[in-house]
């Protein structure tokens, strides 16, 4: 045997880009612990980290391309595969044109160094308009405020938590999370250090989340009523003249227009439906505007609800107004060594419904259109029907609402690839499986989650392990399809030489960053906190805020509509909320033996008064039933959920039918998507609704 070697690279399961020290003989990983050098997680790590050595070893997993036929799966080579797609795709285009292929992208693409930089040529080379991605099930909201905001989708304001002395979060988790559009490994350390100096940590959520059992105060709230309460706080700053813009006074448009806007939700006009006390309200406020400095962060729960567009532009407004802005301890845009809008020219076209979806007429943005309506897409019959379809690193079936229609819909598609590790929910709909290398395999950099980072570092890992002969890397397979579709020749650049070039040419090459510099730094290179730069990163075409888009006024009376007649159903008198588990991320960790052993995890969390009323003690069996579909899941009864509301995890209901799980994995659960409506969307952005889902409670 060889000696112990050691190897550092960035955990890439999640976005908090934590440091990991691995201890490794042969190709064998004998450790996985937090790197203590890293600069920005400095030796933290969370327990999905110890996946990547489960993904790598995994027997279920596939390294080369099976093919289905009427008897089962057959092994087939890279070429006869390669051959077969791009001639079915062809045909099928030939046939009923271009836009009947369609792509869709899993999250882990945005994990890859490789498909980050290969995906936009290779979508391209497709010729088709029909693209989707899981960003439109839980994200779009902030893209398309940053968009009509600050000019740029990518431009995202992220908390400066490390410098704050009072942080409201409304709808987020990010100490199980580590984040979420806001990169930041160690969160419980962060906020406790917020506490430390004295600061303070409020959460609103309609559950008493684990961030909410450390912070200061927690909130309850009613579900999808986050809109109401932000406009309520920023009532407040105007009401009591305390508008504070600071630097930002002769950059902002629309003030005087909002605070007209702004007059008709005070505290007192909206506690009743928001479930908090006008009191609790303006003290809120109150706090915000007299500490130093402060940062409201709205997530997944003020993201994926019906309105989720208004609630992340309300929350720029309210950092905006309370002098939060491009400062110390509020909102800051990151600078990022590998810069994504470093070719974006100020006063850029928006791409914000220049197309709209063909049956439903959801808004087209940042080249695709929301996976909400990629099922009737599929099932509608006509002109631009989709007929083929490419998912790559993806599991809709699980991750999207209503993942039963589009299992339905994937079965009756003409033709179907994907590229995945894994015969899964999704992929075994498919007549080709192509499977790259993961995790430890491939090389590492971090291009989209530093531009949502609490602090400016930079970090490259590369491959651990080299792939094995039979084996192709993510980007590989992209290249090579590419070629074929468009009869050209396999490109020869690797993603290595575009991160080279993109590093010399970023904001830090004038310093000598390059991919050179990073290999000579394995634990990172630490680049400083985040420092104002509004005036160098705005991209509105006159450098000015937009605090007032027409797009969200136009939305205000969908809004006021459910303060005016509040629309309920008798047979779904619950609200469904979704959850997040430390050893989970969305749907590809139920494949790691360690991550899924013991306790069951997928539980639907109801309140003691809503137990009692129903009969149902915990640990029992209980139907949940929605207008779209119905569960059997195990019980939780607790305080820690508001009465009204239940609460289960997403990302599960793995070993269905035709799959191939890991043996060892005996906690599948069920799918929180299986009720979840497509039908259900903000209607502004496009974005999925997985929050506030009308259910029934029964005992199974």
């Amino acid at each position: 045997m060889s000696e112990i070697n050691t190897h550092y690279r960035n955990c890439n399961i999640c976005e908090a880009m934590c440091g990991l020290e691995i201890k490794y003989q042969d190709n064998n990983i004998i450790s996985i612990k937090g790197d203590q050098q890293d600069p920005f997680s400095k030796g933290y790590h969370c327990p999905k980290a110890m996946a990547l050595a489960d993904f790598y070893t995994d027997k279920d997993r596939l390294k080369t391309p099976i093919r289905r036929t009427d008897t089962g799966w057959e092994d087939i080579s890279w070429d006869e595969a390669f051959e077969e797609i791009t001639e079915k795709f062809k045909s099928i285009q030939q046939q009923h044109g271009n836009n009947s292929l369609a792509v869709y992208l899993g999250n882990p693409n945005a994990h890859s160094l490789g498909n980050s930089i290969l995906l936009k040529p290779f979508t391209k080379s497709l010729g088709t308009v029909n693209r989707y991605s899981s960003a439109s099930a839980d994200q779009l909201p902030h893209h398309v405020a940053s968009n009509f905001m600050f000019g740029a989708g990518m431009l995202i304001p992220v908390p400066d938590i490390d410098r704050t002395d009072f942080m409201l979060i409304i709808g987020g988790n990010p100490v199980v999370s580590n984040g979420s559009m806001m990169t930041a490994p160690n969160v419980i350390g962060r906020i406790k250090a917020i506490q430390q100096r004295g600061g303070k940590v409020v959460v609103v959520d309609p559950r008493r989340s684990r961030t909410a059992k450390i912070a200061d105060q927690h909130l309850y709230i009613r579900p999808e009523k986050d809109a109401l309460l932000l406009f309520a706080l920023i009532n407040r700053v105007f009401t009591t003249n305390k508008v504070n813009l600071r630097h930002l006074a002769t950059k902002v448009e629309g003030l005087d227009e909002l605070a007209l806007i702004a007059k008709q939700y005070s505290a007192k006009v909206v506690a009743d439906f928001v479930g908090i006390s006008a009191d609790s309200i303006t003290t809120l406020a109150d706090e915000m505007m007299a500490a130093d400095s402060a940062v409201c962060y709205s997530r997944m729960g003020a993201s994926t609800q019906t309105f989720g567009g208004l609630c992340l532009w309300l929350t720029n407004v309210l950092n905006i107004i309370t002098g939060n802005f491009d400062r110390a301890g509020g909102a800051m845009f990151p600078q990022p060594a590998f810069d994504l809008l470093r070719n974006h020219t100020r006063g850029h076209k928006t791409s914000f419904g220049q197309r709209q979806s063909r049956v439903r007429k959801l808004p087209f943005f940042n080249g695709e259109f929301p996976v909400s309506t990629l099922a009737e897409e599929i099932q509608t019959e006509g002109e631009g029907q989709i007929k083929s379809l490419i998912t790559i690193a993806g599991n809709p079936v699980l991750s999207a609402p209503s993942g039963n229609k589009l299992a339905q819909a994937f079965k009756s598609l003409d033709y179907m690839v994907s590229v995945d590790i894994y015969l899964n929910e999704t992929t075994q709909y498919a007549n080709i499986i192509l499977p790259g290398t993961t995790g430890v395999e491939n090389s590492h950099f971090d291009i989209f989650f530093n531009s949502f980072s609490v602090r400016n570092t930079v970090k490259y890992s590369a491959a651990l392990f080299e792939k094995q002969a039979e084996q192709r890397s993510d980007w590989q397979i992209l290249q090579e399809i590419s070629a074929r579709m468009t009869n050209t020749v396999v490109e020869t650049y690797t993603p290595e030489m575009i991160l080279d070039m993109e590093l010399k040419s970023g904001p830090y090459g004038a310093q000598g960053m390059s991919l050179q510099k990073l290999i000579d730094n394995p634990h990172g290179i630490d680049l400083g906190p985040l420092k104002p730069c509004l005036d160098e990163r705005i991209k509105t075409a006159e450098g000015m805020i937009n605090l007032l888009p027409q797009l969200y006024v136009d939305d205000l009376p969908r809004l006021n509509a459910i303060m005016d007649s509040p629309i309920t159903d008798p047979r779904y008198p619950f609200e469904l909320i979704g959850r997040r588990l430390v050893k989970s991320h969305n749907t590809w960790t139920q494949n790691s033996t360690r991550l899924v052993k013991g306790k069951n995890p997928c539980t639907l969390e109801l309140h003691p008064q809503d137990a009692a009323t129903l009969g149902i003690s915990k640990g029992q069996m209980v139907k949940v039933s929605s207008r779209v579909g119905e569960i059997i899941i195990e019980a939780v009864v607790t305080d820690d959920i508001s009465q009204g509301v239940v609460c289960m995890p997403q990302g599960w209901g793995h070993n269905q039918k035709g799959t191939r799980m890991t043996t060892a994995a005996k906690q599948p659960g069920v799918s929180m998507n299986d009720l979840t409506d497509a039908n259900k969307v903000d209607t502004l952005t496009g974005n999925a609704v997985l929050n506030g889902i009308p259910v029934a409670i029964s005992v199974a």
